[in-house]
């Protein structure tokens, strides 16, 4: 029912962006000649105080002496040819293709920062949107019109709406609590569900209602007043929603100029 962005991928690549560091030319260690950057330390050591780590000279050590471990195989591994082989060449190629796009993410958001009042235009569309009122709104969902009006008949002479959910609709999510979706703006919903429920009164039943789901029937539980949060409190969120729909409006220009086969 409800309806959920796409932006898996965007949201990994700015997690990358959002770590990534400038290149220090300064060794940190040395491993048969090759170099360790300090630079690379300081990436791993930031990414653990990300995860919660609490950054001591301890975490920074093990980070090191792991880094250590990582380059005598890696040149071990290269001196025995495995950086040849089909599946391991793909995976490396793989890195290197997830590193270039995170610099890409992370250069594009540096040079393409989202103003202020493109957040607040944004922002007042979004109160437009979702109104001033909270829906606590129940269903039963079925597969046909006929069943939706068998449904309806049922509870026009008495049934409870509740029973009827438990019994009929094939919602997995709302069934077992007698067809409640609990609290929600209509704008979480499919448009003709919601348009449906908007028209009700408290307590109204819904003639039925067709949508990709199926046929529903919809009973309006409750209203009430919805607090909206401020344009500070919502600023971070549509500032990397704004970001990620940039990216993918790039992401799709760069492939619409491209010759794909």
């Amino acid at each position: 029912m409800l309806k959920f962005s796409k932006f898996a991928l965007l949201s990994a690549l700015l997690a990358f962006a959002a770590g990534a560091q400038a290149a220090d030319d300064k060794a940190e260690a040395l491993v048969n000649g090759v170099a360790i950057p300090k630079a690379r330390v300081d990436m791993r050591v930031k990414a653990a105080a990300q995860q919660g780590q609490p950054e001591s000279d301890e975490m920074r050590k093990a980070i090191r002496e792991d880094l250590i471990n990582l380059e005598v195989i890696s040149q071990t591994a290269g001196k025995n040819g495995l950086d040849k082989q089909a599946d391991t060449a793909q995976q490396l190629e793989l890195a290197r293709q997830s590193v270039l796009a995170g610099a890409f993410v992370q250069d594009f958001v540096k040079n393409n920062p989202v103003s202020s009042d493109a957040m607040k235009q944004e922002y007042e569309a979004m109160k437009a949107r979702v109104g001033n009122k909270e829906f606590k709104l129940s269903h039963i969902l079925v597969e046909s019109e006929d069943e939706a009006k068998k449904a309806a008949a049922e509870i026009k002479k008495g049934a409870k709406f509740s029973k009827i959910a438990k019994s009929k609709s094939k919602d997995p999510g709302s069934k077992d609590n007698g067809g409640d979706l609990g609290w929600a703006v209509p704008s979480n919903f499919v448009q003709p569900f919601a348009e449906a429920a908007m028209k009700l009164s408290k307590g109204q039943v819904s003639a039925p209602v067709q949508t990709q789901f199926g046929w529903h029937i919809i009973k309006l539980e409750d209203t009430r007043e919805l607090k909206v949060p401020t344009f500070e409190e919502m600023k971070p969120q549509l500032e990397k929603r704004m970001q990620q729909q940039a990216i993918q409006k790039l992401i799709e220009d760069l492939r619409a100029k491209a010759k794909i086969e």
